[in-house]
């Protein structure tokens, strides 16, 4: 591949792990919040004092001194020019800090940008610097698990994405992702397939990017679909550079009469492919978009067909933007992102990244001035029922995610914005819970853990 095509490429594969590209140039540093505003309300949603004032004294832990925190951001903002995780850190921690912080003590951010190939760089940095990592993703995210586990360093991610880091040691995830072991989609489909359009189950459609990434996410789902009874009648790669025309792909959909279609891979390009689909007239049953389509970029790439093709999305355990009448804790987070990043777009990975900053900080809160990693962590984990005060269903820090009963949310992409679909919700109105997700049973390789460094968690301090 020569170099230019493999830069496309790269770019392509950190587009769809990450989410929506902006336009625009990376940024230098996240933003601390604070300033001299007055001091705001520490509550959040159903949780009270996520943050608030105190007089710390000194600590010896790394990133912890008697004012500050130092918090590490992982992000591939300077290849992607995605600032979602970005956008989260500016208005967490800006709202954090005007209520006082963590029992005082400020937060502040290093962003340590990967670029998507300079993970273990970055990483190697923050095991010299941060205290934790918090709200952050790198679409090669593996590649710094194991130098992570090395330096006992703590994350609670906004998201995760290759296998080795997908469950690892000192990782709190509280959301579904593709690279688990089971599929956290099982609920969204088979509500597709059995329930909302039967007639579809026979006749499944797949096209899937080019790259050992998306690819192995539609090994996982074939095998799933495949289990639940479906039938598969359509298959197909393309360049994960992108094509220039995608007739041949419509018209192959057409001519195998795919009724509803899954796609992996930038979701501009599902926009160019929808528009050729429209334009022969050709509606499909449904179109699962996925998650990283849930932002307002997306409806404006396939405003054409809006209208014409169903667009679904399940958006799994977090609450969706259309549920402020119903959750305060969305029309809270809105009205925090209006008020100190007004320009900023609240995307699927932007909801997750605030959940995550909320794990740490009410925990980092009850540890009070004894602020250690392993108290922080310890006392996360111990979240039985954790909503990130209503931004989503219940989980379970305790245990093994991958055993527990999951939830959905299908969300459709409209005219007029993306709005619930009709999934029989049963949780508040929000979700539709109970199901146990399908375990895969061709190996996918594991997540890393301490004993694979030579450590254990008692040596977590």
């Amino acid at each position: 591949m020569k170099p230019q095509r493999t830069v496309v490429a790269l770019m392509a594969i950190a587009l769809l792990i990450a989410g929506c590209g902006r336009e625009g140039g990376s940024r230098e540093e996240t933003p601390t919040g604070g300033g001299n505003a007055p001091a705001a309300s520490g509550d959040f949603g159903s949780l009270s004092d996520v943050c608030k004032p105190g007089s710390p004294g000194a600590s010896s832990a790394q990133g912890v001194s008697d004012t500050e925190i130092e918090i590490g951001v992982f992000s591939d903002i300077g290849f992607t020019k995605n600032p979602d995780f970005v956008d989260a850190a500016k208005v967490f921690t800006s709202w954090c800090n005007a209520a006082g912080g963590i029992n005082g003590r400020k937060i502040s951010t290093n962003l340590r940008d990967a670029k998507l190939m300079e993970v273990r760089q970055r990483m190697l940095e923050a095991c010299r610097e941060d205290f934790f990592l918090v709200g952050g993703s790198a679409a090669l995210d593996g590649l710094g698990v194991k130098d992570r586990l090395n330096c006992l360093l703590p994350e609670f991610p906004a998201q995760v994405t290759q296998t080795a880091n997908t469950g690892s040691d000192l990782q709190l995830n509280a959301g579904s992702t593709m690279s688990e072991n089971v599929n956290p989609y099982t609920g969204f489909q088979d509500w597709l397939i059995n329930t909302a359009y039967p007639d579809s189950k026979g006749a499944i459609g797949m096209i899937n990017g080019d790259n050992p990434i998306t690819k192995v996410m539609g090994e996982k789902l074939t095998e799933s679909l495949k289990a639940a009874g479906a039938t598969i009648t359509y298959s197909d790669l393309y360049p994960i550079s992108g094509v220039p025309d995608w007739t041949p792909y419509a018209q192959a959909i057409k001519a195998a009469n795919v009724k509803g279609l899954i796609f992996f891979g930038e979701f501009r390009y599902l926009a160019k492919l929808e528009e050729v689909l429209t334009s022969m007239n050709y509606k499909l049953d449904w179109i699962d978009a996925n998650s990283n389509s849930y932002n307002e970029i997306f409806l404006d790439a396939a405003k054409t067909s809006l209208g014409f093709q169903n667009n679904v999305a399940d958006l799994t355990d977090t609450a969706p933007l259309s549920a402020a009448d119903k959750v305060p804790a969305v029309q809270q987070l809105k009205d925090l992102y209006a008020e100190y990043s007004p320009d900023s777009d609240i995307t699927f990975q932007g909801l997750k990244a605030f959940g995550a900053w909320l794990l740490f900080a009410k925990a980092a809160t009850a540890c009070g001035d004894d602020l250690t990693r392993a108290c922080v962590y310890n006392t996360a984990a111990k979240e039985t029922k954790w909503t990130g005060g209503g931004l989503q269903a219940p989980v379970d820090l305790s245990k093994p995610f991958a055993d527990q009963k999951r939830c959905f949310n299908v969300q459709q992409a409209t005219p007029d914005g993306w709005k619930a679909a009709d999934f029989g919700p049963n949780t508040d109105g929000i979700f539709n819970c109970g199901f146990t997700p399908y375990k895969y049973t061709a190996d996918f390789g594991k997540p890393l853990t301490l004993a694979d460094v030579g450590k254990s968690i008692a040596d977590l301090k």
